[in-house]
């Protein structure tokens, strides 16, 4: 199971720069984003990724500043081919969803199965709504 953990500043800087070099110096960045949706129930807000292919382990999952970031790299196949279609893409992807309130990051966890990456963010106390 991915681990939802809390990014410290250091670290979430060196990884904006890494996008932002790939993203600022490309004409075409490398980075994809899956399809994500988010929504939210009484208790949480829920976040679900489209992305086959992958392992538990190739995913980072981290909080910044009421944002989900969710990144990793799916490889691409070794031998070479000839394409007649291509729309499955591979390589390093990301994907950010600003959250509404804050959430509480240490009971927060994560479950990839059947091709989606589901991310439970539970809310604090203060936040909980009834959804109808």
């Amino acid at each position: 199971m991915p681990a939802v953990i809390r990014k410290t500043g250091t670290a979430l800087l060196q990884n904006r720069r890494e996008t932002l070099h790939a993203v600022g110096w490309h004409l075409r960045s490398t980075i994809w984003s899956p399809p994500t949706d988010g929504y939210e129930t009484d208790e949480a807000y829920i976040v679900r990724v489209e992305i086959a292919g992958m392992r538990d382990e190739d995913f980072v999952v981290a909080v910044e500043n009421h944002t989900l970031h969710i990144s990793g790299n799916r490889p691409d196949f070794l031998e070479p081919r000839a394409y007649h279609q291509m729309e499955i893409r591979f390589g390093k992807f990301a994907t950010a969803i600003s959250l509404p309130e804050p959430v509480n990051v240490e009971l927060s966890h994560a479950e990839y199965k059947d091709g989606f990456l589901t991310v439970v963010l539970p809310k604090t106390k203060s936040n909980q709504i009834k959804v109808e």
